[in-house]
Order: C-alpha cells, then structure tokens, then sequence
C-alpha cells in the first residue's frame, strides 16, 4: 500500500539507506549533509508496506524576474530506493509537494533533471542552455594582480552563502534561502577550498569563488560557484584563477549569466586542437540541465512588469499534474480558461473574451514562455503551444527578455 505524508524523524535510517543505495552517501561524513538538506526546507516520503522507500525535498527560494524577486519552491532530493522504483512514487510524491509549496505562497517551481521528460508529466519545461567551459587557466586573458585573498574552508559556509546571496545577479537568477544548502555542498565537495575577500565595510565577504577536484596536484579543478559584485571583483576572480595555472592545467566554471568566457581567453581554437582527446581538454559542454513551473498563474503575472507593449489574448491552459493529485485535494495545478495581458501591468483572470485571440498551451510551455527561455513562434514549432500567427508575433515583441540563467546549480 502507498502512502504520502510528511517526513518524520524516525524516517531518518530510512531516508539515509535510500541516498546510499544510490549512491548520494558513499562517507558518514555525507550524512551530516543530508541532514543540512533535511534541515532546509519540507521534506515528504512515499512509504511502501510501512516503510520510506522514495523522498522529496524541497527549498525556498527566489527568482529574479527582470527586476522583481519572485518567492520559488526548489524541488530537490528527489530519490527513490531500489524496490520502490516504476511505482509511481516520485512522481506523486512531486504532485503532492509542489501542491503544499502554493500553500506556502510559492509562484514558481524549478528543479534539476537526471533527464527530459521524467518532470514533464508534473508541468515542467526546459530552461535555458548553461555553458560549462573547460579551459586552462594560464588562458585567461588578464594581467591583473590580484591581492592576497583569504582562505575560505566549510567552516565559513555562513559568509559564503551571504555573499552568494548578495552577489549580483541577473534576469533569471535564483538564491536559496537556507545557508544550510550551501553548507550542505560544501561537504559534499571532494577536496575543496575557497578563495575570496572580504572588502565590506565590516569585514564581509564580498567576492569569493569555491573549488573542488579530485586530482589536487594538477587539476581538473571545477568552480562550483562563483560569487561577485562588481566587473573589478570578477577581473579579481579570474586573476585568482590565472594565478593557479604555475601547477593546475585545468579548470572548469559555469559561465557567469551575461558573460562570454571566450572573450577572456587567449586563441581558444588552438588550446581546444592542442588539448583534444586529453584530460584537461578545452571545451564548452552545453545543456538545459534545469526545468520549471508556474504554480500560482495569477500571481507571477501580477509581479510581471514589462517594458513593452501590451498584449491581451485568452490563454487556454493545459496542466497535467492534476492526474498525480486527487479530486478532492484542493490546488490542482493550472489547468483553464484566463484572459491575459503581458506589459507594463500583466495580470491572469478566470474567463474567456470572444474578441479575444486564444493561446492554447500547455503550463510547461508557458512557463518557457513567460520566462524567456525562447519565443512563442518557435515553441508552436516544437512545444505544445499554438496559436494565431499575429499573436505568436505579438507575443514575440512583448516578451523580448534577456536568456534566464539560474546561477545557482540546484
């Protein structure tokens, strides 16, 4: 018999052999981490035969939508054990957080994928592509000094998440609220270390990056994170890192949101010929590796300004989580019938208008949609949204945004 309920701390043994079976808890020092998460947010199970056999997590958080912070649900920790596998649970389990989350007053809600098409049957849609570039850092195109920065350790995982919080931030970016998620990466970091510096006025930390490797002596070495203000802080950044290449022969960093790291390299083809085939390859590995979804409609366009013309259309909206919830089970996801206008002031309201054209889409694609990931003419081509061709196009101008980009890996 399945159940889905609320995590309970004598689902903790349970929960812990559900992360080792596959493979998230390989120290028992990694447990301490899953109790960061556990820590962090709500935490629900999917029992079989009385026992915990799948679990999900989930973080608040916020997104920033041009210039308006948007409260946010990250699902994490998504797991299921090896005998509760093709049962149904993630998935239901999913449906039931995400419905708690509104309750919350959540607008959106974005997680990682192991693969396309799993979070599609809960309403999400694909994000934007992230580029990760491996490069050498004897590359970088800078000569910059940088100062003595400080060292940073898992023990100032506090700092460290203010300063992320505070770095600057683009169309798109999130920022988990616990610091305990940050911690929680910290000890999962295979040999990893911070370097930053705390120029605020009280000392605070200000710039700062966090690295981990599994080969200390040369490298690969991987940014997991990069935290800045301002382009001097960046440059100072980048400089750290130049500064490792007398013994690392690789590094590889998530391009920061709005910044080409091709810019910053000396010849990138040569170093990429030289280096292929090797283990500090030169490379840009590209994916959309993150989803979303729109959990409350009236109130992310409510927070939505635009500055273009207005658009007004009737949104027939589509919202298959509704499947994975019972009848009776209050929110249901988005599915129905709106009037909308997206520009200066947008809003969503029950109800269809005649003289109106209609937006037939799915929540997934509307998400993409309202996001930015891509236009509303190319997703009638390969998503599920249609509608008249003046609208797409209209629709095209009015949401003309800059490319979404979380920057903070969940």
């Amino acid at each position: 018999m399945k159940v889905f309920r609320q995590y309970k701390q004598s689902d903790r043994e349970a929960v812990s052999r559900i992360w080792r079976e596959v493979g998230w808890i390989e120290k028992k020092e990694h447990e301490l981490a899953l109790d960061d998460v556990l820590a962090s947010g709500q935490t629900y199970v999917a029992e079989l035969d009385g026992e915990a056999e799948c679990m999900v997590n989930t973080c608040p958080g916020t997104l920033l939508y041009l210039s308006q912070d948007i409260p946010v649900s990250i699902v994490g920790g998504v797991v299921t054990s090896r005998i509760g596998r093709r049962q149904g649970l993630a998935s239901g389990l999913v449906a039931r957080s995400l419905r708690n989350e509104v309750s919350g007053g959540s607008k959106l809600g974005l997680l990682g994928v192991f693969d396309q098409g799993f979070y599609n049957r809960v309403g999400f849609g694909n994000g934007t592509y992230e580029h990760w570039y491996t490069f050498d850092p004897a590359d970088i195109a800078l000569d910059e000094k940088p100062r003595v920065p400080v060292r940073l350790t898992a023990e100032n995982w506090e700092e460290m998440h203010v300063s992320r919080v505070r770095r600057l931030r683009r169309h798109g970016s999130c920022s988990l609220v616990p610091g305990k998620m940050t911690k929680a990466e910290l000890i999962w970091s295979k040999n990893g270390f911070g370097l930053g510096y705390r120029d605020g006025d009280q000392g605070e930390l200000t710039h700062h990056f966090w690295v981990t490797t599994k080969e200390v002596e040369h490298g690969p070495y991987e940014v997991l994170w990069m935290a800045f203000q301002t382009k001097k802080q960046l440059i100072e950044l980048l400089s750290l890192l130049k500064g490792l290449s007398d013994q690392v022969h690789s590094v590889r960093l998530c391009e920061p949101p709005g910044i080409q790291l091709q810019d910053l390299l000396i010849h990138p083809f040569r170093t990429r010929r030289i280096t292929k085939a090797s283990k500090h390859e030169s490379r840009i590995f590209s994916a959309a590796y993150w989803q979303a979804r729109i959990l409350d409609l009236p109130g992310c366009l409510e927070l939505t300004h635009l500055h273009a013309d207005d658009v007004r259309f009737n949104l027939a909206l589509t919202d298959p989580i509704g499947r994975f919830l019972d009848s009776d089970s209050g929110w249901r996801g988005q599915s129905g019938n709106y009037i909308v206008n997206l520009g200066g002031e947008s809003y969503a309201r029950p109800g269809k208008d005649g003289s109106l054209p209609t937006l037939k889409c799915s929540v997934n694609s509307f998400t993409r949609l309202w996001l930015g990931v891509t236009q509303a003419s190319v997703l009638s081509w390969t998503d599920d949204l249609s509608g008249p061709q003046e609208l797409l196009e209209g629709l095209d101008r009015t949401l003309c945004l800059p490319s979404p980009h979380p920057d903070w890996e969940f």
